[in-house]
């Protein structure tokens, strides 16, 4: 993987993740376990925006220098939770959810770029345009890869957390005792690429699927400028 060879809109796409993406991903989760009954996040200082409270320095770099990172994990207490097992997996899904919006919504967005109409000549509308649709399509692509990387249910990313939730307590208490080893595992996986070409695949799908459902921006666009 060249980490030189990153252009300056994704850098700058990436940068805006660390700074907003990534605080909405850990407040999503800390949201949603208050309205589960844990107040623990909250009283953590993590029901906040502030992305100082939530940004991870290993985290943050490997998502600037591969599209793929975390920030620092929201604390949770199942046993305060009104209904443990469903607040547990509402509470993991809320994270990539939220990326998951934060791209929908960055494409709604990108698309109605594309429609604004540029005079013929105007050199610099069509720079400004330009510029602002390249981070709006690296940013619909690194909220859709957060959000994939993120479900991959390897400690400690949200995915292992939903799929203990459906596993004996014997495998539970495999990955438990086995925790550092299968972080560190997974590290070498994500430095040497070796999960590009799946995260990339299932990305695709999901960008594929919300292009088709924002085909009506296009068709309203035109209606609306004749």
């Amino acid at each position: 993987m060249n980490f030189l060879n990153l252009d300056l809109f994704t850098i700058v796409a990436r940068v805006i993740v660390i700074l907003l993406i990534l605080p909405l991903h850990e407040f999503a989760h800390a949201f949603v376990a208050k309205k589960c009954g844990d107040y623990t996040a909250e009283s953590s200082g993590r029901l906040t925006l502030n992305p100082f409270s939530h940004v991870d320095p290993v985290g943050a770099i490997l998502l600037l220098l591969t599209g793929f990172g975390w920030a620092k994990p929201v604390p949770i207490n199942p046993n305060a939770m009104r209904n443990p097992r469903k607040g547990v997996i509402w509470t993991s899904l809320a994270g990539p959810l939220s990326n998951l919006l934060a791209a929908f919504v960055s494409l709604i967005v990108l698309r109605v770029l594309y429609c604004i109409p540029i005079p013929a000549g105007n050199i610099a509308l069509y720079n400004v345009l330009s510029s602002v649709a390249t981070v709006f399509n690296c940013f619909v692509g690194v909220n859709i890869g957060l959000a994939v990387f993120n479900l991959i249910p390897v400690p400690p990313l949200d995915g292992s957390n939903v799929l203990i939730q459906f596993l004996p307590t014997r495998a539970v208490i495999w990955i438990q005792r086995n925790h550092m080893v299968i972080s560190v595992v997974f590290f070498v996986l994500i430095v040497s690429s070796a999960l590009n070409i799946p995260i990339s695949w299932v990305s695709n799908q999901i960008f594929h699927l919300f292009y088709f459902l924002t085909n009506w921006i296009e068709l309203l666009m035109n209606a609306i400028l004749g």
